[in-house]
């Protein structure tokens, strides 16, 4: 744990202090998890599966995040996940990104984040999607962080 601490404080004396801060939240609800259940199990029943998707899911994330360049060119990342008891697994990941794709402004930000809801009436499939996966007890989690 130390080791990792010491990377990471060397990577951000090298590139700077990140730029975005994310958090990957795992869903027991995924199409993946529930293809693999036998009978009538559950989520809670194959931890193994859960972890096995997140990881896969977590993957496919960085991968379009460093390799594909949706929030620009990444100099630097860093991730850590959490195995919580009665939660669920996520992760935290720590971009650093190169002075071209810095966001600096809120039009910036706007390209990536959205704060509304679809329409009910319009979009009917798309808001119970984001109802069921955004919100909990009436709140919605939106992250907006710029350090």
């Amino acid at each position: 744990m130390q080791q990792n601490y010491r990377d990471s404080m060397a990577m951000a004396r090298k590139y700077g202090k990140p730029d975005l801060i994310l958090m990957f939240i795992c869903n027991p609800s995924w199409s993946e998890i529930f293809n693999c259940m036998e009978g009538v199990q559950c989520p809670e029943d194959r931890p193994d599966i859960i972890i096995r998707v997140f990881n896969m899911k977590l993957k496919e994330l960085l991968e379009d995040i460093c390799k594909h360049g949706i929030f620009g060119t990444v100099l630097a990342y860093i991730y850590a996940i959490e195995f919580q008891k009665r939660g669920l697994h996520h992760g935290h990941i720590l971009l650093t990104l190169d002075s071209e794709s810095k966001i600096r402004t809120k039009d910036d930000i706007d390209k990536f984040v959205s704060a509304e809801l679809p329409d009910a009436c319009t979009y009917i499939r798309l808001f119970q999607i984001v109802t069921k996966c955004m919100t909990s007890c009436g709140t919605i989690y939106i992250y907006k962080t710029l350090m």
